[in-house]
């Protein structure tokens, strides 16, 4: 077996995999709570594998429902605690990071009913491990990683559709009527392709607004031409072949011929190049987090996870910035991979 193909069997995969992962982000995550945005400022920064003990206190009011999707309400407010102890029947505990070691006293209201010592022990106070440690605002690293592999999966998805759609409709147009129409669209394209990518997608975030969607929208928009311009070059080479001049001679319309006996066979150019569209919307949603036009806080990114703490790198704590840093190079390694081996299985070259 040849070393691309199984490196495309290995990538898709991981692929699989990843997106499987993706979808069930809240189920798989330690914290569950939207966007897993529980922040606990005293112990930010922790190395993997860090483990605290954790106080849970019932919450003021009754939390919301919530969806295996879309995250559900944090069911209690959690509190990282070094020590605790009862003194005259008041519950005080010692704050996780505090120097002076000071006990200060907990409101017990809130609770069903008094906390004792073993009650405390068996449902109050928990051990909990943060396996990727945690970020600067204490909040889990795994638990972010994991719901931020959604933004990545779905800008690649998002972008390659909207390229693919205005990409082959066009290219395919242009390359079987030629003429003035093709030189039309040619012109379109050559104008487009002389834009930096990045800074069209810039232009075009500032211009719908910064947010999820308009990112998505934004990638796909910059990433049309080069679907154009394959489709278009094989369109006007599979025109001449004889069964589609048996087709025109039949008397089918051009939108047949088009749609049903050209396009089908650029489908395996069409797969490898979507592949490799979809590794460079991920490079480029990265690149919009980092400079703070892609997802915005608190959802999680892995660009937006580099981003916030790539100063960590000088500080000691580079694990923070190389952990998605490295999501990011897996994702779009594997995507190439797999772009590759697609080209050798479809024989695209000849």
């Amino acid at each position: 077996m040849k070393a691309s193909k199984i490196g495309g069997i290995l990538s898709l995969g991981y692929i699989v995999a990843l997106s499987i992962v993706s979808l069930l982000a809240y189920v798989l995550a330690p914290d569950s709570s939207p966007n897993a945005n529980q922040m606990h400022l005293s112990i930010h920064s922790q190395p993997p594998g860090f483990t605290t003990q954790m106080l849970r206190i019932p919450p003021e009011d009754t939390p919301s429902e919530g969806s295996f999707f879309w995250g559900t309400p944090a069911a209690y407010e959690e509190i990282p605690i070094q020590s605790w102890r009862f003194q005259e029947d008041a519950l005080e505990i010692q704050v996780y990071g505090s120097a002076d070691g000071f006990f200060r006293p907990v409101n017990t209201n809130r609770f069903p009913e008094p906390p004792t010592p073993e009650s405390l022990k068996k449902k109050w106070i928990v051990a909990q491990s943060f396996p990727l440690g945690t970020d600067k605002y204490g909040r889990d690293l795994l638990s972010r990683l994991l719901i931020g592999s959604r933004i990545s999966l779905s800008i690649g998805l998002v972008a390659v559709i909207i390229s693919l759609l205005i990409g082959v409709f066009l290219g395919g147009i242009a390359g079987y009527y030629g003429g003035t129409l093709d030189r039309i669209i040619m012109w379109l394209i050559n104008v487009v392709w002389s834009i930096p990518t990045l800074l069209m997608v810039i232009g075009i975030s500032l211009v719908l607004g910064r947010g999820f969607w308009q990112v998505f929208i934004a990638v796909g928009l910059s990433m049309w031409v080069e679907v154009a311009r394959l489709v278009r070059g094989q369109v006007i080479s599979v025109k001449e072949k004889n069964y589609i001049e048996a087709a025109h001679a039949l008397g089918f319309s051009h939108f047949r011929i088009l749609f049903s006996h050209i396009l089908p066979v650029l489908v395996g150019p069409i797969i490898v190049m979507a592949s490799a569209n979809f590794a460079s919307a991920i490079l480029i949603e990265s690149g919009l987090s980092f400079l703070g036009i892609g997802a915005q806080p608190p959802v999680p990114s892995w660009g937006g996870m580099v981003k916030e703490h790539f100063r960590y790198l000088l500080l000691g704590k580079p694990y923070l910035a190389l952990i998605p840093g490295f999501a990011i190079m897996s994702l779009v390694l594997t995507f190439m991979t797999l772009g590759n081996a697609l080209q050798d299985y479809l024989d695209v070259k000849h």
